[in-house]
């Protein structure tokens, strides 16, 4: 028995096989340049550090909110979801 597979089908499939390998390759080539310039002068080594604590350092008070609001949403939800099989001791472990 023959399968009959549409040639549009196959056609769709092999473009966006073709698109995604396309899309992995610039974004390998994107990061194989951002190494090599990386270490090509003129190196901004002290602009490097203020960049990492600004971007890092002084954005954990927004992520502890935002971590902190989540936890309460999911412990909210969980409760009213165990509470109608009388489950509530088990909210604590689940978060």
């Amino acid at each position: 028995m023959r399968i009959k597979i549409p040639l549009q089908f196959v056609d769709k499939l092999g473009r966006v096989l073709l698109n995604f390998l396309a899309a992995t390759g610039k974004l390998g080539l994107f990061a194989f340049e951002t190494i090599i310039n990386f270490f090509r002068p003129p190196f901004y080594g002290r602009a490097f550090f203020v960049q990492l604590i600004e971007i890092g350092f002084y954005s954990l008070p927004v992520v502890a909110l935002t971590t902190l609001f989540s936890g309460m949403v999911i412990a909210l939800q969980t409760y009213t979801g165990f509470a109608q099989f009388s489950a509530e001791g088990a909210v604590t472990p689940i978060i």
